[in-house]
């Protein structure tokens, strides 16, 4: 009886460690949107993107309607030179209060998880903000 018990123990352990080593639930933390000399520098992490845009309200990228306006859809691009996973883009915005989403492929909008600073977005979710002083 024993060594069925610790059979069994070691087999439900053994499943355990197989099934957390195939999940991809952590994600990297990264800092929040950081204000600079040059602007304010996004971040967000998404190994297996092909494109990554930072979508928000100030006038330059009208969450992304300024694509139509100028026949690009470059708006709000961030890059990954590193190939880390990590998407950066500087933008220039003056004193003001901003939200902001990233975009995914251009399909799959999602809010800041690393700035906890946030307001409903009208659409069931949430925009991120960032303050610029």
């Amino acid at each position: 009886m024993r060594k069925t018990l610790l059979l069994t123990l070691a087999l439900i352990a053994l499943a355990n460690l197989t099934a957390c080593s195939n999940l991809n639930f952590v994600k990297r933390r990264l800092p929040p949107p950081s204000v600079t000399s040059q602007g304010v520098v996004f971040r967000f992490y998404a190994p297996s993107a092909s494109v990554v845009q930072v979508a928000g309200n100030w006038p330059a990228n009208n969450w992304l309607a300024g694509q139509a306006q100028t026949g690009s859809f470059l708006i709000g691009e961030m890059k990954n030179p590193n190939g880390d996973g990590i998407w950066t883009v500087t933008e220039k915005l003056g004193p003001g209060r901003y939200q902001y989403k990233f975009v995914v492929d251009r399909t799959n909008w999602k809010e800041d998880v690393n700035n906890p600073n946030r307001i409903d977005d009208g659409y069931g979710g949430f925009n991120s903000l960032v303050d610029v002083r």
